[in-house]
């Protein structure tokens, strides 16, 4: 029974020479940097199984473990996680697992002071016996997660055997996740690849940053182009890694960044469509980011079967997509 949480990974080269707490906080970004530091000073996580400072600068293959006590969900303090009866867009769902159509703008998990309208709350009042699955509380068989502003597919699931077994699918990098995104710009090429490292921003805690300089954790970002609406883009990511905001930093950083996200976005998105009237209406009615995870493909943890999921974009992107074919009908994407 998984009813508490624990801290455990190896260091990365990529990440060798750091602080402490800054790797812990980017593997880790539901825990603030302030609380890192605090449970490293109170010798709660060692490293290699001794006390280390907040900036003791890490070394590849070092072995970084925390105290299950001192890593509880993060929302505990605002109380029990609540059953709500709130509908769930379920796509495919048997004894082992369940994947669901995220909407937009709902949180996946509870955090601190937002412990209800989560989709964890709906979850376990669909299924209470997904309360005690999973390595955290407040995360009942979530085995990975999205942005709450990303719409999209949402992989649960419903026993500890099925939870560790997909956990190891995403951490050996075997399940096919591909993305739609509309962005600003027009990429040269038809398709392309993105590696470069993602980590927290050096000013902005809150933020991610990204650069073939950069001091992260490797990432990788496929892409390809799926249609060309004049100065915007249709594009599927396919991601190889599973960073924070990882689609969102790297589209950012090859200067497409994705429509309607306000924290890596672009900052005058009027200007550069001043001269496409049409496109500049379609655009100042988003009020969102215009990414959704599409496609996922993985190895059923029960009978070891391929399954292929795809979900339809959330309603307002679909609109946008309808409303940009209807401009640029030779570029329709269906």
């Amino acid at each position: 029974m998984a009813d508490q949480w624990s801290i455990s990974f190896t260091v990365a080269k990529s990440e060798a020479n750091l602080r402490l707490d800054t790797v812990i906080t980017s593997r880790h970004p539901e825990l603030s940097r302030n609380t890192v530091s605090r449970l490293i000073r109170e010798g709660l996580v060692r490293v290699d199984g001794r006390i280390r400072k907040p900036a003791y600068k890490t070394m590849a293959g070092s072995h970084v473990s925390g105290l299950a006590a001192a890593f509880k969900n993060p929302a505990a303090a605002d109380g029990p996680l609540v059953p709500e009866p709130t509908p769930l867009a379920i796509l495919f769902e048997d004894e082992e697992c369940l994947v669901l159509n995220k909407p937009p703008g709902v949180v996946v998990h509870p955090a601190p002071g937002h412990n209800r309208q989560t989709l964890a709350n709906a979850l376990i009042h669909h299924c209470p016996d997904l309360r005690d699955v999973g390595n955290t509380p407040g995360r009942p068989g979530i085995v990975h997660r999205l942005d709450k502003d990303t719409s999209g597919l949402l992989l649960v699931a419903k026993s500890e055997a099925s939870f560790n077994h997909l956990s190891a699918q995403f951490k050996a990098r075997s399940i096919e996740k591909k993305y739609l995104g509309l962005v600003y710009g027009q990429p040269k090429n038809a398709a392309g690849r993105i590696d470069l490292p993602i980590g927290r921003h050096a000013v902005d805690r809150k933020k991610m940053s990204s650069s073939r300089y950069a001091r992260g954790r490797t990432a990788e970002t496929r892409w390809r182009v799926k249609a060309r609406y004049g100065r915007i883009a249709l594009i599927e990511y396919t991601i190889k890694t599973g960073r924070t905001h990882q689609i969102r930093v790297h589209s950012a950083a090859i200067n497409c960044p994705i429509v309607g996200d306000t924290v890596y976005g672009m900052k005058r998105p009027r200007k550069f469509l001043q001269n496409n009237q049409k496109l500049a209406s379609v655009a100042q009615a988003v009020n969102r980011q215009m990414l959704h995870a599409w496609q996922m493909r993985f190895e059923h943890p029960g009978t070891g079967k391929s399954v292929f999921i795809e979900a339809p974009p959330a309603p307002d992107m679909d609109a946008v997509i309808r409303e940009l074919n209807a401009i640029y009908p030779d570029q329709a994407f269906k």
